[in-house]
């Protein structure tokens, strides 16, 4: 089992940053990747960061050069710094880590960037 805890968001002005936390618990052992997805309209969930056991790390092209996916493994935690933030970027964030088994979600982190 792996529980996940995120924690970083909040309100910001059109061009600030924020850093987004996913701190994992549990079987981290187990966990093959983590990565940050936001929710879009419908309700769906689409992939804006990930990073793999190997610390590999992929970015979705609306955020790249402004995003950044990194981990302390020592503290069992993900980041997504989130830099040049825009009103579009408002919404939830939320960490999954994925495991040979099944997949684990957060709680959701909101994001809210104002023009």
């Amino acid at each position: 089992q792996v529980q996940l805890v995120e924690s970083g968001g909040g309100l910001v002005q059109a061009g600030g940053s924020l850093r987004l936390s996913c701190a994992a618990s549990g079987s981290t052992f187990s966990i093959n990747n983590i990565g940050w997805y936001r929710q879009a309209p419908g309700n769906q969930r689409s992939l804006v960061a990930i990073i793999n056991s190997a610390g590999s790390t992929g970015y979705v092209d609306s955020v790249k050069g402004r995003f950044t996916i990194s981990r302390d493994n020592a503290k069992n935690t993900v980041y997504l710094q989130m830099n040049s933030l825009k009103p579009e970027d408002t919404t939830l964030y939320y960490c999954k880590a994925s495991t040979n088994t099944r997949d684990y979600w957060g709680q959701g982190t909101q994001v809210t960037v104002s023009s």
